[in-house]
């Protein structure tokens, strides 16, 4: 049985879908760490008054060869981490590209599974947590099947295909303030549980990483996280909504 907010009226059932590489870049170039049980209570926590569905996480790891086997255990212990607290994960297997690089594109599989799971779970909206733009046909898709489509990411850094192909864009700029500074100063390293970790790829750089800059989960080992205070979300509006939820 569907919950009732206040006025009474069904409270709007949520599927959030995250490209982990895309998400991860854009809170590294602010300096931060990404906490992911803030992001999900952002975006779908009793404040908002929404109901969450699944949260997935689409993740590349590393190729499963000797010369990536200790970036690939770090990545896997991350997305344990993740299963471990509620998150649905599918990851691909990368392959190697140029020397000290990988490559492990999840764009395809994280858009059949959109279609997919709309028709199955029956969402009300759709949350894309990416900033890529190659994600604007599925957004106008999945509007096409009545479902509402909001795109989380850094709205000054969004383009236009995607921002308009939106029913709305909330800006996570905010957000990523309020999460952990990671420590730049080491050689680039960073800590997990007070294990040395290389740090993550170049900002930008959402498809390719450094062998040197490994996996994209700078401070996800927290058993707790601090709410995102009752405030409202910021949102970027670029247009009137049509056909929202």
């Amino acid at each position: 049985m569907r919950k009732k907010n206040h006025e009474g009226a069904a409270r709007p059932r949520v599927l959030v879908l995250v490209d982990e590489s895309n998400v991860g870049s854009s809170v590294r170039t602010a300096g931060r760490g990404l906490d992911w049980l803030k992001l999900r209570d952002f975006l779908t926590g009793p404040n908002t008054g929404r109901d969450l569905i699944e949260m997935v996480v689409y993740a590349g790891l590393p190729p499963a060869i000797p010369t990536w086997q200790e970036e690939r255990d770090r990545k896997n212990k991350f997305v344990h981490w993740l299963r471990s607290n509620g998150f649905m994960v599918v990851t691909k297997d990368g392959a190697p590209a140029e020397e000290g690089h990988y490559k492990a594109n999840v764009d395809v599989m994280m858009a059949i599974d959109a279609l997919e799971l709309s028709i199955e779970m029956r969402p009300d909206v759709v949350i894309l947590v990416t900033g890529d733009a190659d994600f604007a046909y599925l957004a106008i898709k999945l509007r096409r099947h009545g479902i509402r489509v909001e795109v989380a990411s850094v709205a000054a850094n969004l383009g236009h295909i995607l921002r308009s192909a939106a029913n709305e864009v909330i800006d996570l700029s905010a957000l990523f303030r309020t999460f952990e500074m990671i420590n730049t100063h080491e050689a680039g390293r960073v800590s997990i549980r007070g294990q040395a970790v290389r740090s993550p790829a170049r900002p930008g750089d959402a498809r390719v990483t450094n062998a040197q800059d490994a996996p994209a989960q700078v401070s996800p080992y927290r058993t707790q996280s601090a709410s995102a205070g009752g405030r409202r979300r910021p949102r970027f509006r670029p247009k009137q909504s049509r056909g929202g939820v």
